[in-house]
């Protein structure tokens, strides 16, 4: 069966993983290896672009989920990426699949890497988007002072997080809202629990900078990833995409133009073409 649902109509389900209620929504072509998303900092089911999901929607399964603790699911967010992988792994088995792709963004791409090095047998493909590696160089990150700035609307938060500052970009973010936010029956907003786990989990994965060869781990993930990347990243500088490139075993760089770190939002078609080429190969 397929495009019984939508992003906008896939409704929300829960399973029982590892005494977490895991919160998720999944959609397009059954039969297929599933990509399971993994979400950015704050992030929830709905902070996902439907033309990214739908796009990818069209030709195989799409998982979204909320790890633990986050939104709708239960439990406590742990504040170490390595252990919210582990939560992402037993949320994939619950679910009885034995093969996936998964993609992270920001900091689910660090989850997602953590994922590939506890359970590289079930894992097939990474797509790793405005993300960076253990002790990851934020030398010239903006994210506090982005984070720290009130807006109103609260939502234009995304358009300074996500898109570069040109006419060109600030128009694509606000056609990303305005697709974001079409879906009626939408899924909490973090916690507080959740957002401090989060930074600590940021924290603990930045101080890798200081272990002797803190990038050697890389060479263990040895999946076909595609590392996906504005042209001038400011939460993750875009220099991060290079070095995940430079040193996983069998990886591929698409670098967007005018784009920051949500360029897969602002080139969503181009994105989708992409990434369905390469998880097709």
């Amino acid at each position: 069966m397929s495009h019984e649902h939508t992003h906008l109509s896939a409704p929300t389900q829960f399973i029982e993983a590892s005494g977490v209620r895991f919160a998720y929504r999944r959609f397009g072509q059954t039969g297929t290896v599933p990509v399971v998303f993994n979400q950015h900092f704050q992030g929830t089911l709905d902070h996902w672009d439907p033309a990214v999901t739908d796009g990818l929607a069209a030709r195989r399964e799409v998982i979204l989920f909320d790890n633990a603790g986050v939104s709708a699911s239960s439990g406590e967010t742990p504040s170490t990426f390595q252990e919210m992988g582990a939560n992402a792994i037993a949320f994939i088995r619950a679910l009885g699949l034995d093969k996936v792709d998964v993609l992270g963004f920001s900091i689910g791409g660090m989850v997602a890497q953590e994922i590939a090095l506890q359970a590289g047998d079930i894992i097939r493909k990474l797509i790793l988007v405005g993300t960076g590696p253990r002790g990851a160089d934020m030398s010239t990150s903006q994210s506090g002072a982005i984070f720290a700035e009130t807006y109103d609307p609260a939502e234009h938060l995304w358009l300074k997080v996500h898109f570069a500052p040109s006419p060109a970009s600030q128009a694509a973010g606000l056609a990303f809202l305005e697709r974001k936010l079409k879906r009626q029956d939408r899924a909490p907003s973090v916690g507080e629990q959740t957002v401090n786990a989060q930074i600590a989990a940021i924290g603990k994965y930045l101080a890798y900078s200081e272990v002797e060869d803190h990038l050697g781990y890389l060479k263990s993930i040895r999946q076909p990833t595609l590392v996906v990347q504005g042209s001038n990243d400011v939460i993750i500088p875009t220099y991060n995409s290079y070095v995940l490139q430079q040193n996983l075993p069998d990886a591929q760089l698409i670098l967007f133009p005018d784009a920051n770190h949500g360029s897969f939002y602002q080139y969503p078609d181009q994105f989708v073409a992409y990434a369905t080429t390469f998880l097709d190969a």
